[in-house]
């Protein structure tokens, strides 16, 4: 199998050995696009179907026979080359890439490339973005559609950061190609080509979000049940998520474990387990808004709401763990060398996390802080309730 990157000069801009493979394919496969800036070619030829993995067993059942896949640009950035991999090894097959448009347009922009945030928007949420977003940062992002300009320059806006420089560049690469920039505050560009990739200059006070746990309590939309925010960067500490790991989040509450932990890389991925609907509908909430619109959120009470989920690398218990099994099924779920981490601030719970410790070992602590408060014309120190923390690795 051969993967060519076709960009919009068609096969004109194809090396040698791409265009040689496009001649000697029994089939060519690509979107009716793709299919059109290559033109003519001897062999057969086959348009995606929608949904995309339709097409795969027409491609696995010609293994044996030369097959051409046609991409936009770099097959293996954001692109059909990484779901094909999974299906066909690497010994049995090459790839032709052309520039990928985040290539073409920080070119286009004069920007350094590993000086930008790099962002699909291509079946993905629009909040995907806000991780990115803060004052003077360079984002390259993949539109989705035409529409997708105006709604990212809306979004700018209600973060405050009207003030940034939507640049579009369309259909990059070939004779359509076009260059627009527009301020997000007055965004009005129209008529502009689905095939289009955004370059934004941010800029403004907008509300841009660390990158660091322990983000402020009131980003976050809640009942009271949240794991407050020095308590927090101490949860996520000791769960020390690494990229693409997978976190339970058991008794979610507001989900502000959950969604730190996706934020602390884009690979990661977490299941928010929570009973309380309107619960449940606040972490949907938070997450949109902290530009992790991916969590999942499922409704219903451990251990029974936990199964069939992923298995875990990390699960963190803020609520429900004195319920019957609750912890004995988060032990079983996680692989070895997993972590749990639960956190009790009643007597009943700090009880049973020491009857843990005493069983099966790994680290008890408590977490106090305390803030300081009017007392009169003066100050004192109003303490929280003391947080007890069991952590244990899994063997």
């Amino acid at each position: 199998m051969t993967l060519v990157g076709i960009g919009e000069d068609g096969v004109d801009g194809l090396s040698r050995g791409a265009r040689d493979a496009l001649a000697q394919a029994a089939l060519v496969v690509g979107g009716r696009r793709h299919l059109a800036l290559a033109g003519p070619v001897p062999g057969e030829t086959l348009a995606w179907t929608s949904p995309m993995a339709d097409t795969y067993p027409a491609i696995l059942a010609r293994r044996g026979t030369p097959v051409a896949v046609l991409a936009s640009g770099d097959p293996f950035c954001h692109g059909v080359g990484g779901v094909l991999a999974r299906h066909v090894p690497a010994a049995e097959t090459r790839c032709f890439p052309q520039p990928s448009a985040f290539s073409l347009a920080t070119a286009r922009m004069g920007w350094a490339q590993q000086d930008c945030a790099l962002v699909s928007l291509c079946g993905r949420p629009l909040e995907t973005l806000v991780p990115a977003l803060r004052p003077g940062a360079r984002v390259v992002a993949l539109s989705a559609d035409a529409a997708t300009p105006g709604r990212v320059a809306a979004l700018l806006r209600e973060r405050g950061f009207g003030a940034a420089t939507v640049t579009v560049l369309e259909a990059m690469g070939g004779p359509r190609e076009r260059v627009r920039a527009a301020g997000a505050e007055g965004f009005a560009l129209d008529g502009i080509d689905p095939l289009n990739t955004l370059a934004l200059a941010v800029a403004g006070p907008g509300r841009s979000l660390s990158l660091v746990p322990g983000r402020p309590d009131a980003l976050f939309d809640h009942d009271g049940q949240i794991t407050k925010a020095d308590i927090r960067a101490v949860t996520l500490a000791r769960l020390a998520p690494l990229p693409g790991e997978v976190l339970w989040d058991v008794g979610a509450g507001s989900g502000s474990v959950a969604i730190e932990w996706m934020l602390a890389h884009p690979a990661n991925r977490a299941h928010a387990v929570e009973r309380h609907p309107d619960r449940a509908a606040r972490i949907r909430h938070n997450a949109a808004t902290l530009g992790v619109p991916d969590l999942s959120v499922v409704d219903g009470a451990a251990p029974a709401a936990l199964a069939g989920l992923p298995r875990p690398d990390a699960i963190f218990v803020g609520g429900g763990a004195t319920g019957a099994g609750v912890l004995d099924a988060c032990a079983a779920a996680l692989k070895p060398g997993g972590r749990l981490v639960v956190s009790a601030v009643t007597i009943e719970t700090q009880a049973l996390l020491i009857a843990r410790f005493r069983r099966d070992g790994g680290r008890l602590a408590t977490l106090s802080t305390a803030e300081a408060d009017p007392v009169g014309s003066f100050h004192g120190w109003r303490p929280a309730m003391p947080v007890t923390h069991w952590t244990w690795i899994k063997p």
